[in-house]
Parts: C-alpha cells; sequence; structure tokens
C-alpha cells in the first residue's frame, strides 16, 4: 500500500512537471511601478517567459513594506505559476521588525534563484571637513551634539546597517528616518543630515559631486567607485550586500523547482542579459548555487535579527 502510495505522488509530480507551466506565469513585485525591482523584473520577465514557453507577467503588488506580496505568494498554489521577486528586506530583515507577520519566509516560500545584488555606498556632505573614511570616524567621535543620519525608514537596510557601523566603531549619531531613497538623498545634498548609507541614489550624486561617498559596505569593491576602500578592511566582518531573489510558494513540486532554477540560471549566465542588467544601474548579476542561496537565507536572517534586537527597531 505505501509503495502504491509512493509511486503515485512519484508519477504526479512527473506529470506535473512535464505540463509545467501550463499557463502564464505571475511574477509578483512587492513594490511599485518604477523602482529597481520592478525595473529588474520587467527586464527579466519576457526572457524567462520565452524560456519556460508561457508569458511571465509581472504583477505590481506594493503594500506595508513587501508583506502585501510576500504574503500572496506564500499563500498561492505551490505549482510554480506564482512567483515573487523580492529583495533581502523583504525577506531577512521584515520579520524581525513586525511584531505580528503573516508568513514565515523561510517556511513558507521556497528559494529559486538569487538574481543580483548591489553596494551601499556611506556618502557625507561635502561640508563635512573629511576626506576619507578614517577621517569621518574620527569626526563623528568628537561631533557633539552627534552627526544626524538618513535612512529610508525606521528598521530599513540602511538603518540597521549604519547601526552596525555605529556598533563597531563606537560612535554616536542621531538616526533621522525618510520615506524613501530620494528623499533621504535630497536631505544629505541639502545638509538637512551628515551621512547615509544608499544605492542607486546616492551613487549618481556622487558620482555629480553633489555628495561625497567614503565607503562601501559590500564583499568586493564596487565598480562605479574602484578607489573606494570596503569596510570590511577596517571592521573584519563587516559585510552588507543588498540582493534581490526570485521565491515561490513552499510545497513547489521538486521537478518544477529545478527546472524554474535551470531556466532562471541559463537567463543569467547570458552575456547579453548580464549587460542589460548592468545598464539599470547599480546592480550586478548574481548567481548561486541552490545550497548557497537557501544558506545565505540563513545566515542573514539570523545577522539582521542580532541587529534589529540590539538597534531596537520595531515598526507597530
Amino acid at each position: 500500500m505505501v509503495r502504491v502510495l509512493v509511486l503515485s505522488l512519484l508519477l504526479a509530480a512527473g506529470t506535473a512537471a512535464a505540463q509545467y507551466p501550463a499557463r502564464p506565469i505571475r511574477l509578483l513585485v512587492p513594490n511599485p511601478p518604477g523602482g529597481a525591482t520592478d525595473t529588474l523584473a520587467r527586464v527579466l520577465a519576457p526572457k524567462l517567459g520565452e524560456a519556460l514557453g508561457q508569458p511571465v507577467i509581472v504583477d505590481n503588488r506594493p503594500g506595508s513594506n513587501g508583506i502585501v506580496a510576500t504574503d500572496m505568494a506564500a499563500k498561492a498554489a505551490p505549482d510554480g505559476h506564482t512567483l515573487l521577486l523580492a529583495a533581502d528586506a523583504q525577506i531577512v530583515i521584515g520579520p524581525h521588525l513586525y511584531p505580528r507577520m503573516p508568513v514565515d519566509t523561510l517556511k513558507d516560500l521556497a528559494p529559486v534563484a538569487s538574481l543580483v545584488n548591489t553596494q551601499m555606498v556611506l556618502a557625507v556632505h561635502p561640508s563635512l571637513p573629511v576626506s576619507n573614511f578614517q577621517e569621518f570616524i574620527e569626526y563623528a567621535r568628537r561631533a557633539n551634539p552627534p552627526l544626524a543620519y538618513g535612512s529610508i525608514g525606521n528598521g530599513s537596510q540602511h538603518h540597521l546597517v549604519m547601526e552596525m557601523l555605529k556598533s563597531r566603531a563606537n560612535i554616536e549619531l542621531l538616526h533621522v528616518p525618510f520615506k524613501g531613497g530620494g528623499p533621504a538623498t535630497m536631505a544629505l545634498i541639502a545638509g538637512e543630515i551628515s551621512a547615509m548609507f544608499g544605492g542607486n541614489s546616492v551613487t549618481g550624486q556622487a558620482r555629480a559631486g553633489k555628495i561625497r561617498a567614503l565607503a562601501v559596505a559590500g564583499k568586493e569593491r564596487a565598480t562605479a567607485f574602484p578607489e573606494l576602500p570596503k569596510l570590511s578592511e577596517f571592521y573584519p566582518g563587516f559585510e552588507v550586500t543588498p540582493w534581490l531573489g526570485l521565491f515561490a510558494p513552499a510545497g513547489i513540486p521538486a521537478p518544477v523547482l529545478a527546472r524554474l532554477r535551470g531556466e532562471t540560471g541559463r537567463l543569467l549566465a547570458d552575456p547579453e542579459m548580464r549587460e542589460r542588467v548592468r545598464r539599470l544601474g547599480g546592480l550586478e548579476p548574481y548567481a548561486t548555487t541552490s545550497e548557497e542561496f537557501a544558506a545565505l537565507l540563513r545566515a542573514e536572517y539570523a545577522k539582521y535579527g542580532q541587529i534589529a534586537k540590539a538597534a531596537g527597531a520595531k515598526i507597530d
């Protein structure tokens, strides 16, 4: 009886994989149109659809810092016809900030593939009498009152990375949250704050000379600022590399998951696609094995949990 049941399940899984996809695939994006996540989705979706033989339709579902789309993905039928393109903040940071999350991101979602990563750049207002990272730390240590720094919101990655720096460098800074990277960067340009970590919004303004970039937080030096040091050169182990990844509902059949992973991997390996991704600004194709991606999720979930707790970051 048990052998018959197991054989039936294997045949069903094989049939599902052979028939997949049987209809258009919905790609949930937890952000409104126009941002980096949405732009990446619209670059990848047509090519992924061609590879799978069915259209991949981008479905923007913003709300509650990504919880709306994440919850929809987790509760969708686990057949590979609903996918989620999410940022690390929604998967490994958000769960530590909200007291009542409707989804367990590590248990209710299956990691399909990492897609891209980007750099966090530490930038300051040009009026600060500092020319490099070491001088900034010494200046901040002496500042009274403490220097103000901006973020894209309480509990955001930008907030937590600066809290990490405060702890490692033993400095005091005043947190000023904004509603997005654009407003925070404009405040830095105007001198309303003295420093911030940022991605694309910071990179362009630093290149234009409106703010001064001092260091990057990633594992590698930034291609946009090859002269800037990594924070890990001063504080070993200090590494923050924001990423975007593809997810499916937990319980997706293994053959379907394997096909999605294979087609996504081939897409990211294509030189033309890699160049298109890089032209989006600040994004770098980021391919990992399924084991590496799963390990990254577990490690960063634990890391950001500790940082959020130490910073007392919560969102009601």
